[in-house]
């Protein structure tokens, strides 16, 4: 799956051990590490601490998800209902969106981070 090692997850989430995630996830859950944090702030000021970068989806970014490097990063996907937080928005180092043609503004969660992960995979199989 994407050749990711771990995910991590606000509270704020599904349960990803319900049996529909599970389903879905066609075993992808077993064999990620999961991280359940709470307070996703702390997160990512400990992932920017070990020099990660992170960034997150906004419709109003500058950034397409193609004018990025994929290395050492953490990307954050925003839920249907509220989106991203301010608080985290003001924290992250750049937001970046998914261009689109037509009228549509916005992708479902989970298909938004299909198509991130799909560039991330492509920008990694293309560099070796």
């Amino acid at each position: 799956m994407y050749g990711l090692k771990q995910v991590i997850i606000s509270g704020m989430g599904s349960d990803v051990f319900n049996p529909k995630v599970i389903r879905s996830a066609m075993g992808a859950t077993f064999r990620l590490k999961i991280i359940e944090r709470e307070d996703i702030v702390t997160t990512i000021k400990e992932l920017k601490k070990h020099k990660y970068k992170v960034m997150a989806t906004a419709l109003s970014a500058d950034k397409s998800i193609y004018d990025i490097e994929y290395k050492k990063v953490g990307i954050i996907i925003g839920n249907e209902a509220n989106g991203i937080s301010k608080q985290v928005m003001d924290i992250v180092d750049d937001k970046i969106k998914i261009p689109m043609l037509g009228s549509t503004e916005s992708l479902n969660a989970s298909v938004a981070t299909g198509i991130v992960l799909y560039e991330y995979v492509r920008q990694k199989t293309n560099n070796n």
